[in-house]
This record gives C-alpha cells, sequence and structure tokens, in this order.
C-alpha cells in the first residue's frame, strides 16, 4: 500500500476524538512509531490504516481524503523501467487521430497473437515478473496493430477480444508491481474494448482489475461500489450460469468484499463473501482462465479471500482455524492468490506469538516464491 493518508487527516481526527498519539497507538494495537511515522507524511499497509479507523470510529476510506495534492514518491512517471510499457499502452496520436504505431509488420496473425498471449498470461501467473515485463510491451503493440489493421467484421471483433485481453493482463501486472495510474489506463481501455463489441463478461473482467487497483490505492468506497454495482449488473441464473459467468460474478462479489472489511464494513463483507461463496459451490471446483482478469475461480479461492477478511479484521485464530479446513480436491487457486494466504497464516502465528512456525513459512515463501514476495 503507497498512498497514504495525508498527515493532516490523521491528526485532525485523533484531535477530534481527544486522543494523543500514544492514546490512539494504544488503542488502535500499534506502535508509537507507526503513528508517529504517518503523521509526518510516511506511509504504511492498508491493514494498520484500518486499525487505525477501528480506533477512531471511522471508515478507513476517510483516512484517504487528502487536503490537497502531494508528491507520491512511487507516482509511475518515477518508473523509468516502464518507459517500453508506458510506450505501448499510451503511445502518442497523429492528426488522422489514430495512434502512430511506426511500420506495420504485415497481416496480423490473429491465432499467433492469442497463443503469445496466453504465454505471458502463464508467465505472469507463474511469479515469472521479468518475463512478463520483457514480453507485455511487444504485445501490446502487436494487438494495437491487429485493431488498426481491421475495420469491420469478425477479425475486429477478434481482434478487440485479444487487445482488451492483452490490456487487462498489462493492468494485473502494473498493479502488482505498485504503477496503478498506468494500470487505470490499461484496464479503462480494455474495458471499452470489450464495450465496443457488446461482450459484458470481457468488460466485467476488466472492471474487476480495475477494483483491484482502486483497493491497492486506499480508494476503499469507489472499489466496494464499482464492484457491488457490476456484479449485481451482472448477476447469472445460476441454475443456467455458465463458467464464466459464474467466475466474473464471484470475483466482483470477492473484490467488494475486501473493500468492505478494510472500510470497517465486517457485516457487508460477510454478506458479500457469503454470496460469492454460492458462486463457488455452484462451480464445485477451480475454473481457470489466465487470459480473464479474474484468472482462476472457485470454492477454494472464496475460502481463501474470506480468510484474508478475518486477517483484516485483526482475527488471527479465526484465521488460523479457517485454513485448517480448506476445501480439498477441487484445484488450485492462483499463486499469488495462495502466496497471500501464506503470508496470512504467517502473520497470524506472529500474532498469536508461534514465532518458529511464522518464520519457517516466511523462509518457504522467500524461497519458492522470491519475486511475489518482492511485490
Amino acid at each position: 500500500m503507497d498512498d497514504g493518508p495525508t498527515d493532516a487527516r490523521l491528526a485532525d481526527l485523533r484531535r477530534f476524538r481527544g486522543l494523543t498519539q500514544e492514546g490512539l497507538a494504544e488503542r488502535a494495537d500499534v506502535s508509537l512509531g507507526v503513528v508517529k511515522k504517518i503523521e509526518a507524511g510516511g506511509a504504511a499497509r492498508i491493514e494498520t490504516y484500518h486499525k487505525l479507523a477501528r480506533a477512531l470510529g471511522v471508515r478507513t476510506s476517510r483516512l484517504f481524503e487528502p487536503a490537497g495534492p502531494q508528491q507520491n514518491v512511487h507516482a509511475d512517471e518515477d518508473k523509468i523501467d516502464l518507459l517500453p510499457m508506458r510506450q505501448a499502452i499510451s503511445p502518442p496520436v497523429t492528426l488522422s487521430g489514430k495512434p502512430d504505431l511506426g511500420p506495420a509488420d504485415g497481416e496480423p496473425n490473429l491465432d499467433h497473437l492469442r497463443e503469445s498471449a496466453r504465454a505471458v498470461a502463464l508467465a505472469y501467473h507463474r511469479d515469472h515478473y521479468p518475463r512478463t515485463a520483457e514480453l507485455l510491451p511487444h504485445l501490446i503493440r502487436s494487438a494495437h496493430g491487429a485493431v488498426e489493421h481491421y475495420d469491420t467484421g469478425v477479425e475486429r471483433e477478434q481482434a478487440l477480444t485479444v487487445r482488451s485481453e492483452v490490456l487487462q493482463m498489462a493492468g494485473r501486472y502494473l498493479t502488482q508491481v505498485r504503477a496503478y495510474d498506468l494500470a487505470h489506463m490499461a484496464l479503462r481501455d480494455a474495458v471499452r474494448d470489450a464495450v465496443s463489441i457488446g461482450d459484458r463478461l470481457n468488460a466485467a473482467s476488466g472492471i474487476i482489475g480495475q477494483a483491484w487497483v482502486l483497493l491497492r490505492q486506499g480508494r476503499l468506497d469507489e472499489a466496494e461500489d464499482l464492484a457491488s454495482r457490476t456484479a449485481d449488473e451482472v448477476e447469472p441464473r445460476l441454475p443456467q450460469a455458465s463458467r464464466e459467468e459464474l467466475a466474473a460474478w464471484g470475483w466482483l462479489l470477492l473484490r467488494a468484499s475486501a473493500a468492505a472489511a478494510r472500510n470497517n464494513r465486517p457485516s457487508e463483507a460477510r454478506e458479500l463473501v457469503a454470496a460469492a461463496r454460492a458462486a463457488g459451490t455452484a462451480l464445485g471446483e477451480e475454473v481457470t482462465e489466465h487470459l480473464r482478469g479474474w484468472g482462476t475461480f472457485g470454492p477454494l479461492t472464496v475460502d481463501l479471500k474470506a480468510i484474508e477478511n478475518e486477517m483484516v479484521a485483526d482475527r488471527p485464530d479465526r484465521v488460523l482455524a479457517m485454513s485448517d479446513r480448506l476445501p480439498q480436491g477441487v484445484g488450485r487457486a492462483t499463486s499469488d492468490n495462495w502466496n497471500r494466504h501464506r503470508l496470512d497464516v504467517a502473520a497470524a502465528h506472529a500474532q498469536l506469538r508461534h514465532g518458529d512456525e511464522a518464520t519457517r513459512l516466511l523462509v518457504e515463501m522467500r524461497w519458492q516464491a522470491p519475486e511475489w514476495m518482492r511485490h
């Protein structure tokens, strides 16, 4: 979590409640140093802001209402290594109104483009982030070229579908590496491509990605509203629903639940998880489509996200109890969701003073998922 509240916002709310820095730290069960750091303009994890907001009796989003513009040391423009990605996602536009893509490489091969997209998606879901960053810019430019080449017909729709999926993939990667503004740009264009050809499910997939960016930025009200509103619009009829419809709907509910949990709305978070569990139960197993924004969804993913909400609510005992009852034989979750779960379990052990077990898990994760741990 990089976009912290202003120092004045936390200090004002603390004083309004008649609390000293020491009093707020004690009530929120955080260190005094953390409170001082944030009020001095520093940043902390979203879970820390959640604890502070709970202690102050406000929604977490109240802490993210800045008094005015401020420098963001993690802003996308400071990430020089993202230049190829930026050039691909937002090429300059010529007097023709079309993007300046340079000389065409001949007629696009849509089948080859789709195969390349799947290969890059697989690299991302295996936490091969350097490889993903290397391949994505060329893939995005190729997708732009395909859309420009085909003016009408089935090929035009296929090109727009592929570009939407490729841009969603870019949005997921950029969110993972905290390039949030560039991720928003990619996901916005992905949704527009899908909407332009009437592909509501693909558009919903892009909105799942947008909600994740909003979550990572601390824009919790927006994330919950966007995800829950979209879930209402695409809610399928369970007996007739396709697997993709159930997965997209379920993930939208999980995004809304995650936002509610972090925004001190535990009842709403539980209701949203319960609805998502209905989708997972209807599927009966994990369903995977790496080119969609949801990646994998099913009963295991729902339980992992429910456990994550318990960790956000500071219930380490519930985290450990629920992690012992995960569904078996239903397939595997994506590596990033599984890694996040293991991190939650390690944190729960640490809070309960099970130091050896927490350390064992963290060492194991650092060895098995070093790239994911970096981000």
